[in-house]
């Protein structure tokens, strides 16, 4: 387990840019990162988050990795334009969740991030609008893959059959083997239209691969976050930013407003009237608490560093108890 004691000391910006006051934040554990990269306008947080969960546990034992989103991104592209063409039905899509990053790299493999990555101004949205009229107007499977694979190579990044690393070569399938197994990540959440200690396919309009969360109690929950976090393991934190106590421009999220006693009841009754929505994820790597003692994970985003602790977030405690929709930790 690391235990890091840094004392940080910030300033940060309110949306109406008023300055909010320095404020002392004590990190009680914080886990190795690789750098915080940017996801752009993109859906792809659910990517970032759980690769920068992966390469956090791989950097924790020892090893050196730094992975690829826009790889993982293409594949989804190619796999969504398929669907289109041959169901003319839905639109181009890159949202998801954590666990669907899981099932992609399985299927199609990854890279390194120095080997596949796109380039600053690399722009998802038009993409996904590119893709659809290619779809609508190719004669035929063939043709159609082969004009979607020249856009990406030329938006993106063309895609190379071998992956070098340390002087090993693998095939993507082999690299994404290396650094992740399919059983090595568990999905869990909590609310109570489920029994506890089942799992389910989390209703949740991102979960599109309708994968299973294994239902606990919200102290089981923060308990699993705690104690990963504590023995040097990160987890992938998917939940709701839409309250006005959640600011990246401040670095922090906090509630506006004290918990109920019965959290439980409570966040079953905003997850049901969408109070409480599958907004964002971002990577736990720390814990850390304030002058008065309250208690904040320290949460690596993906927008960049430009906030008072450099693209890293200070989520409390009871913030997430509350907004958490559901997290992907490494099986114990």
């Amino acid at each position: 387990m690391l235990l890091v004691v840094l004392l940080l000391v910030s300033c940060g910006q309110s949306k109406d840019g008023k300055t909010t006051g320095s404020q002392r934040m004590t990190t009680e554990v914080l886990l190795k990162t690789t750098p915080v990269k940017n996801q752009g306008h993109s859906e792809l947080c659910w990517d970032y988050a759980m690769l920068a969960t992966i390469e956090t546990e791989h950097l924790m034992q020892g090893d050196s990795v730094n992975l690829s989103p826009d790889y993982v991104a293409r594949r989804l592209l190619e796999e969504e334009g398929n669907r289109l063409f041959l169901t003319h039905t839905g639109r181009i899509s890159l949202r998801g969740t954590a666990p669907m990053l899981i099932h992609l790299i399985e299927t199609y493999g990854l890279t390194h991030y120095d080997a596949f990555h796109g380039s600053d101004d690399t722009d998802y949205d038009v993409i996904c609008r590119k893709i659809s009229p290619l779809a609508h107007g190719s004669r035929s499977l063939e043709e159609f893959q082969q004009d979607l694979s020249a856009l990406l190579d030329n938006t993106i990044n063309a895609i190379t059959p071998r992956v070098y690393m340390f002087g090993a070569v693998y095939t993507p399938l082999e690299f994404a083997h290396s650094v992740c197994r399919d059983d090595e990540y568990m999905a869990y959440t909590s609310f109570t239209h489920h029994p506890f200690g089942e799992a389910f396919p989390l209703e949740v309009p991102d979960n599109r691969y309708y994968d299973k969360f294994m239902n606990v109690p919200i102290d089981t929950l923060m308990n699993i976050i705690i104690n990963n976090v504590r023995h040097g393991h990160p987890v992938c934190w998917e939940g709701d930013i839409s309250e006005e106590g959640f600011s990246f421009e401040r670095g922090t999220a906090v509630l506006d407003k004290p918990l109920e006693k019965d959290v439980q009841q409570e966040r079953q009754r905003e997850f049901e009237s969408h109070k409480t929505t599958d907004d964002h994820c971002m990577e736990i790597v720390g814990i850390a608490h304030d002058g008065r003692g309250r208690k904040y994970f320290i949460m690596k985003n993906s927008w960049g560093t430009g906030n008072p602790y450099h693209g890293f977030m200070y989520v409390s405690f009871d913030y997430a108890r509350l907004k958490t929709i559901g997290i992907v930790a490494r099986r114990q």
